[in-house]
């Protein structure tokens, strides 16, 4: 009996191989069956780390690193970088190549000078870092120093890894940048696309939920907490039903801006005038002036004493 019982099962397994390898067309999107080689993830995920390791040296790193042996540290980081971000980089390209199997010698070559041009974009990536690192510690009464936020705060995680997708796909490199920031989306809750352009000095607070849409820009020194999204309005669509692409969709933050937990911003042509306020919850469609302050009406609750047969009443909030 347990004999013929192991038996249907496996064959039970033979169908469904069957009926799955049924469905694996030639048309079908969710196979790659290596037709052409994909970027890997998990290697992207461990060019984030490395790229980290040299943003933040000593923070993330293995092995200790000091005054001695960090420019060892730093060449041997960069060399192992240039490697492995260069083969993702033209597993990446194959996507606009016309070559078949295998990664084209045209490819791998872009794929090298486009790991060369991302390297040396490195320091002025970390000095953006360091103004955003300094935001926080500036807007963040509970940061106890820049130790806690480098290595704990999720609005600097996403900004690492945006900043680095970003300069990625300004170079125009496909898939690669969005599985970056959507590393970070999974791990931070924040959802940043490469495409957005967001100025100096940059700050999420919190940050669970935060979503910026590939079209927004940001400018310097402003400052967003949890649950804001800046996002577009109904997306337009060709005659025939298909998309429109390529157009502002999300909405313009000007500078010193501060937006607060669960405001949502719409629209390609929605500005937010520099050292605006606004505040939480705001439903904002359309463009605001300089030195605007924008609130929700203030609500009115409504408390009842059961122990006694009385009216209830209300108190109105003052903002």
């Amino acid at each position: 009996m347990g004999k013929d019982h192991k038996y249907e099962t496996k064959q039970e397994i033979v169908d469904i191989v069957e009926h799955l390898a049924q469905s694996y067309t030639e048309d079908d999107p969710l196979v790659n069956l290596g037709d052409r080689p994909l970027p890997s993830r998990e290697s992207i995920i461990k060019i984030i780390s490395d790229i980290e390791q040299v943003l933040f040296p000593g923070y993330f790193s293995a092995v200790p690193v000091d005054r001695v042996n960090y420019k060892y540290y730093l060449g041997a980081k960069l060399n192992e970088l240039y490697e492995a971000l260069a083969e993702q980089i033209a597993k990446s390209l194959r996507h606009t190549c016309t070559g078949a199997h295998e990664v084209c010698d045209r490819c791998m070559s872009r794929g090298r000078q486009e790991t060369i041009l991302f390297l040396k974009k490195l320091p002025a990536i970390r000095a953006m870092l360091r103004e955003d690192v300094e935001a926080a510690l500036e807007s963040d009464p509970a940061a106890r120093g820049y130790d806690e936020i480098i290595f704990s705060y999720p609005g600097i995680k996403a900004i690492t890894v945006y900043r680095i997708a970003h300069e990625l796909h300004h170079q125009e490199i496909p898939v690669l940048p969005r599985i970056m920031t959507e590393y970070a989306h999974t791990t931070t809750g924040i959802d940043i696309h490469p495409g957005a352009h967001i100025g100096r000095h940059f700050f999420i607070d919190h940050g669970t939920g935060v979503v910026i849409g590939e079209t927004c820009v940001i400018g310097d020194y402003v400052k967003i907490y949890q649950g804001v999204t800046l996002g577009a309005l109904s997306i337009p669509r060709d005659d025939g039903g298909g998309l429109v692409r390529g157009t502002k969709r999300h909405p313009t933050v000007e500078d010193n801006v501060t937006i607060y937990s669960g405001a949502t911003i719409l629209g390609g042509e929605t500005v937010i005038g520099a050292g605006s306020v606004i505040g939480g919850n705001v439903w904002l469609t359309t463009s605001i002036p300089a030195g605007t302050k924008v609130v929700i009406e203030p609500p009115r609750q409504l408390f009842r004493d059961n122990r006694v047969q009385e009216k209830p009443f209300v108190i109105d909030f003052q903002i």
